[in-house]
């Protein structure tokens, strides 16, 4: 039988009885999709999963997408690597939803922890659900109807500003240029509202001018990441992440360098645009 343990009351829950290195069937999927949207991010212990199960897995879920600035598995182009240690610093401190730069971004990730320090490297995931219906009801009239830039440029201007940096994401600049989302979406199943911006990403409030989207840009920023609505996941080796990508912001613990920390992330497509 399934088993739900709840993390907390607004987001996260560990699945037991399901083991994610087996040919999922339609129970053990719709059982997944509906913890999903409830509670937002879900986790799983004690996952061995090879490459092929994790891209099997994902593909329960839609199709998958790729990362044009990450390295990947040999033969696995979907499974993007997350490695950092005393060399190769973690470049990403801030809270973020994944790939909000895109016209689709995605619907979610699947996360699975490979190399764990002994200390630090948790996951910190907080729900734009609980953080929109806790705004005053003048905050959330004024967003109504309000969209927000995001931009591939802004969220990596860090990587773009090493040597060599803009010329090995030449690509990728092209090829994600600045897009616009709803700065209050919609989940498509639950239709909870939520709040769709991040700082890594979200460059400004369209139709505001820049100190008045600077002001609230920061305000809904600062708002969501308040511990009421956070969740932390301590990384076990073959530990599983799964988050609504629509519906949490996250971020990594990076107090764990100059230890080794290696993950392994595939990205699940949206069918729809942020609306």
């Amino acid at each position: 039988m399934f088993e739900i343990q709840q993390e907390n009351a607004l987001l996260g829950a560990t699945i037991l009885g399901i083991d994610l290195t087996n040919d999922l069937g339609d129970e053990e999927v719709a059982f997944i999709n509906e913890a999903l949207a409830v509670h937002q991010v879900i986790f799983f212990r004690n996952q061995r999963l090879s490459s092929n199960d994790h891209r099997r897995l994902a593909l329960k879920f839609g199709n998958l997408q790729t990362h044009p600035a990450y390295p990947t598995v040999e033969n696995f182009p979907e499974i993007t690597i997350l490695e950092n240690d005393r060399e190769n610093r973690s470049k990403i401190e801030e809270w973020h939803t994944d790939m909000t730069f895109k016209s689709h971004p995605p619907l979610g990730s699947i996360l699975i922890g490979k190399i764990i320090p002994k200390t630090g490297g948790d996951t910190l995931f907080s729900s734009l659900a609980s953080a929109y219906d806790d705004l005053d009801d003048n905050m959330k009239k004024n967003l109504e109807g309000l969209t927000a830039e995001h931009s591939f440029e802004h969220g990596f201007k860090e990587s773009l500003a090493e040597p060599g940096g803009r010329e090995r994401l030449a690509d990728a600049l092209i090829d994600n240029p600045p897009v616009n989302h709803p700065v209050v979406r919609t989940h498509p199943i639950t239709k909870r509202k939520l709040l769709y911006v991040n700082r890594l990403f979200t460059h400004k409030i369209n139709g505001l001018e820049n100190q008045e989207s600077k002001k609230i840009l920061a305000y809904l920023c600062d708002h969501i990441q308040k511990d009421k609505y956070v969740c932390r996941f301590a990384w076990q080796k073959d530990s599983i992440a799964f988050w609504d990508n629509r519906s949490v912001l996250h971020k990594p613990d990076n107090t764990y360098w100059p230890q080794l920390r290696r993950m392994e992330r595939i990205t699940i497509d949206d069918t729809t645009r942020p609306y």
